[in-house]
């Protein structure tokens, strides 16, 4: 390797290291004020945005004691699991089939839930709103869990049939030797083999209905059934001068989710690799 093209290979080195300090910074810098900012009092938030509170105001535990934040965050976590567990379990046979069999219409039949990655969501909340209305699934759970449903199939059929494509026609042929039928193979040997992209799948649904604002705001006028996102934003509109007890109150919000990932990481990535290699 010559002078030229060695100093060229750190420059582009430093060149990157330096983009990816600032993209964290942007991303840590936000996150840091915001955990920081609920220890302080708004005095110290104007005053010392950024350092250490002194003295230590614990808005944390006033929010926890709070029954309404825990109504809230059960709320949550009822719609989030719900609509998952209905997500990918219909998503996981809808795939099998879309991977596994050949018949007539399969591509067209993908490329119209592929054509659903495209529609967004929040088109759709009138006639939706007026069906649910119909339906009697106002200020009712599954008013949000079945349209959350509905609209994180497209996403979730795509992933798992891309990584059910990747499973060896060989293994299939040894499971129907061994007697296994087709729902067999799919219970019994596929589904543990897709274990990276079900946990894929399941992060990034449980994510988005985590961070769903407009639909539980639309179906819910019943504050007993307000989810943390449509809570944060009546929170803020409560406490629009306390700076400090809000921000408490987005952390704690976010929390839950973040655990979620941080345990889901790795299984997350080995599905979204495996997704892209089949």
């Amino acid at each position: 390797m010559t002078a030229t093209a060695s100093r060229a290979q750190r420059t582009r080195s430093v060149v990157l290291h330096i983009v990816c300090i600032a993209v964290g910074a942007l991303i840590v810098v936000p996150v840091w004020f915001g955990v920081l900012g609920g220890f302080k009092d708004n005095g110290q938030l104007s005053t010392n945005p950024l350092g250490w509170p002194d003295p230590w105001v614990n808005n944390y535990l006033e929010i926890l004691k709070n029954g309404v934040f825990w109504r809230q965050l059960g709320n949550s976590l009822l719609i989030a699991v719900t609509s998952t567990v209905i997500v990918v379990g219909a998503a996981a046979m809808a795939a099998f089939v879309f991977a596994r069999y050949a018949f007539r219409g399969r591509e067209f039949l993908v490329t119209l839930f592929a054509i659903g990655l495209m529609f967004p969501f929040a088109v759709a909340i009138l006639p939706l709103f007026v069906l649910l209305r119909g339906m009697g699934l106002l200020d009712n759970p599954l008013g949000v869990i079945l349209p959350q449903a509905a609209f994180g199939l497209p996403i979730t059929i795509i992933i798992l049939r891309q990584f059910f494509r990747t499973i060896p026609a060989e293994v299939e042929e040894a499971a129907v030797l061994d007697g296994c039928g087709s729902f067999g193979f799919f219970w019994k040997v596929l589904l543990p083999m897709a274990r990276p992209a079900l946990a894929t799948v399941s992060v990034l649904a449980i994510v988005t209905s985590w961070n769903n604002f407009m639909l539980p705001l639309v179906v819910f006028s019943d504050q007993s059934w307000w989810t943390l996102p449509v809570g944060v934003q009546a929170f803020q509109g409560m406490y629009a001068d306390d700076t400090a007890r809000v921000l408490a109150y987005v952390v704690l919000s976010m929390l839950p989710a973040l655990g979620f990932y941080a345990v889901a990481e790795r299984q997350l990535i080995g599905g979204l690799t495996g997704s892209v290699k089949g």
